[in-house]
């Protein structure tokens, strides 16, 4: 399983990506497929765990940056605002310093955008009522997603840009998403495609070397290209590029990237004069 096209054929022979992945994992392990579910279940409470401890008002990372903002989005006033995203930004934030902060997190698929896929999914659950299993399934979607994303291309930043990072995380979600409300395998394609063509060219540009500005503020964005992504693909809206050729694409514009521009903190809003240091 390699790339999509793949990726919807195993689709189309187990019910769904999530199972395809599901048991494509098992039969690279020869083990059962039930082990597998009660290994991501541990990851799920993980996700849970970590986007509760990252809203505290008082989470602060070493070098002050970052810490304590999501609890201010997480407020019923801007909950009762925003909806079904608020609650996902607030998640996507809440993980991504906690991260900063030396927690414990799930890579999904990189500690820089580890709250994308956890607050999309957590955020629908506690809307719309899914159940761990279902989000379970979801996630083995989003992990298939990102592994034909890693082989294809690359989810690293120092190789591609926040477009590998934040971009692939965005896709998974999306495609997870679409799982997750009933959407078929192709509507996960679709989603995938066009939330990482909506990322592409994403930077990487960490002030100071850290992961935190503007790191954590790009899982809020991240999380949003994925529930509007994700959208458009239930509504029936296709992607007239192909998920796989959107990857390529992906691949092509972070090779062309300045290396000032791959993680280095030399360029972007690294460069910045107001976090420069003296």
């Amino acid at each position: 399983m390699r790339t999509f096209a793949d990726y919807l054929r195993d689709a189309a022979k187990y019910g769904s990506l999530g199972k395809a992945a599901l048991h494509w994992q098992a039969k690279q392990d020869a083990s059962e497929e039930a082990v597998h579910v009660m290994r991501m279940k541990d990851r799920l409470q993980v996700m849970r765990d970590s986007a509760q401890a990252g809203l505290s008002p008082n989470l602060r990372s070493v070098s002050g940056m970052v810490g304590g903002q999501a609890s201010l989005m997480n407020g019923e006033e801007q909950l009762g605002r925003f909806g079904l995203l608020g609650k996902a930004g607030a998640y996507a934030l809440s993980i991504a310093e906690y991260n900063a902060c030396m927690g414990k997190i799930v890579a999904a698929p990189t500690a820089g955008s580890c709250g994308i896929l956890p607050g999309a999914l957590l955020a629908a659950q506690e809307q719309d009522g899914f159940s761990d299993e279902e989000l379970i399934m979801a996630l083995f979607n989003a992990a298939g997603v990102g592994r034909i994303i890693a082989l294809q291309a690359t989810i690293s930043g120092a190789e591609g840009g926040c477009q590998a990072e934040c971009g692939a995380a965005a896709a998974m979600a999306a495609s997870a998403l679409v799982e997750l409300y009933g959407g078929t395998p192709e509507m996960s394609a679709h989603a995938c495609a066009f939330a990482l063509m909506n990322m592409l060219g994403l930077v990487c540009d960490p002030v100071q070397g850290l992961v935190e500005v503007p790191c954590v503020y790009r899982n809020v964005g991240g999380v949003s290209q994925a529930l509007s992504a994700a959208q458009m693909a239930l509504s029936g809206i296709q992607s007239p590029i192909p998920a796989d050729e959107v990857i390529l694409a992906m691949k092509k514009v972070g090779d062309a990237m300045p290396a000032s521009l791959r993680e280095t903190g030399e360029g972007g809003c690294a460069a910045c004069r107001s976090v420069c240091r003296g």
